[in-house]
């Protein structure tokens, strides 16, 4: 909405029409949250439910339709009940006018307001955000340390792989021919020596399975263009991991600024405006002087979060309490697990909103906007006019925020609880982000089919496979 000299452009330059646009994006943005907190609390554990019952036997798809709305049912319900605690329970309300309190909250206060509706769908979003946020720490948190050295790494020579694998075979085959050939002699084995010779033919079956998986990966096309693969898995490996680097180093010294600079735990950790140098935040906001270039960036930094979430997600499997429900494994992951994947997703963006808003706090706050101040000396007296950077000192008609920050620092101050937690978040996810590289640095390579072959693998499913 405005010009490099501070002044408003020419269609922005009336403040109720831009109050009409900020509107218009404020409730595009409640639109698409109500999108997803349907898919959150109908659709995806509706068709979850719904291909559960096709496991189960059961084919008729009447029944499988009656028995997936009864269970989704109960996600209603607990909707439902998320935005009844939001809409009546009792929020922080603006702090009395004059009071040392409102001058610094005031960019946030002087629009809260008294919507049960919005407050309502603030608390559910909060609620859904926390689980995406413990999904971002494990996830992500793991992904955007491991994905880049895996890339640049590679994985172990298909060629070394096949010869071990044959080598344990042989010895292993070796193995069962001398049990079987002591069970000719004997007549009878012992107990122990049946559960060993049962436990090598299992492994047997194993190793010829992961002989036939490598001897056709040495027969693909993609393994015979390695040479070609290679330099860009490296070059897209060490822009990961300069970026992952990059947005550890903002994220630190944004909590570091939050920890001595902010409002307190009681106001979310918010911040009037960031006081250390952020070179994540700094990088986009002068490059939002040059169109498009703050929106590339912004998006490649979108999709490598993604990618780093989707890789911690197929390297630690879906968990529930403690437990692997899922793995998610190329052309073997039921449609359940596909689900659960799009569901962490979904939530994990929701943590991915905060979190960039954590690691650029100006850019997602006012961009690179600057105002004209009235300059004054030690008496009071004006002594001319500057260019300033958009701040919550400037007073809110000279600024725009944007939505998404007006929506989390608005909510912060209402909640203060979920901006506090949110923030410990983040201490979290520092610390898994280097316990994640440490462990990734520790580990051998990765088998160049790695999550083709598992113990729990049909052998009909396995030559469907390998046919595909």
């Amino acid at each position: 909405m405005k010009n490099s000299d501070g002044t408003f452009k020419d269609w922005a330059s009336n403040i109720t029409f831009r109050h009409t646009v900020e509107d218009s994006v404020l409730y595009a943005y409640y639109a698409l949250y109500s999108i997803v907190v349907f898919f959150a609390f109908f659709l995806l554990p509706f068709i979850y439910f719904f291909f559960e019952e096709k496991d189960d036997g059961e084919n008729h798809v009447g029944s499988r339709l009656c028995t997936a709305l009864k269970y989704t049912i109960v996600f209603l319900l607990v909707g439902a009940v998320l935005l009844l605690i939001g809409a009546f329970i009792p929020m922080k309300k603006a702090p009395p006018k004059n009071s040392t309190e409102w001058e610094k909250l005031e960019f946030i206060v002087n629009e809260l307001g008294q919507n049960r509706g919005e407050d309502a769908l603030s608390f559910i979003l909060g609620v859904l955000s926390l689980i995406g946020m413990l999904y971002f720490i494990i996830y992500t948190g793991c992904g955007i340390s491991s994905w880049p050295i895996h890339l640049f790494r590679g994985t172990r020579s298909a060629a070394a792989e096949q010869d071990d694998v044959t080598n344990q075979r042989e010895i292993t085959t070796s193995r069962i021919t001398n049990l079987r050939d002591k069970y000719q002699n004997k007549k009878k084995l012992s107990s122990r020596e049946q559960s060993d010779l049962a436990e090598l033919q299992e492994n047997e079956h194993l190793l010829s399975r992961r002989e036939r998986h490598l001897k056709n990966l040495r027969e693909s096309l993609t393994y015979k263009c390695r040479c070609i693969i290679r330099p860009f898995q490296m070059v897209i490996g060490i822009l990961g991991a300069l970026l992952g680097f990059l947005l550890w180093i903002s994220l630190l010294l944004s909590n570091i600024d939050k920890a001595i600079n902010s409002l307190g735990y009681k106001m979310g950790y918010a911040q009037t405006q960031p006081n250390l140098p952020n070179p994540f935040d700094f990088v986009l906001v002068h490059a939002q002087k040059v169109f498009p270039v703050d929106y590339v960036i912004f998006v490649c930094v979108l999709i490598y979060l993604v990618l780093f979430t989707i890789s911690g997600i197929r390297n630690l499997g879906i968990w529930c309490f403690c437990v692997r429900m899922y793995k998610i494994r190329p052309r073997r992951t039921p449609p359940q697990g596909m689900l659960m994947l799009c569901s962490i997703l979904m939530y994990t963006i929701l943590a991915i909103n905060i979190f960039l808003y954590s690691v650029s706090p100006q850019y997602t706050t006012y961009g690179s906007q600057q105002y004209i101040a009235n300059i004054t000396n030690a008496t009071g007296n004006s002594t001319g006019q500057a260019l300033k950077r958009c701040s919550s000192e400037a007073l809110p008609d000279e600024c725009t925020m944007t939505r998404a920050s007006f929506l989390l620092l608005r909510f912060f101050y209402k909640a203060w609880f979920f901006g506090a937690a949110y923030y410990w978040a983040m201490w979290v996810f520092l610390l898994v982000t280097v316990i994640a590289f440490f462990v990734t640095i520790i580990r051998k390579r990765r088998s160049s089919i790695e999550g083709l072959v598992e113990d729990d693998d049909l052998e009909e499913s396995d030559d469907d496979m390998l046919r595909a």
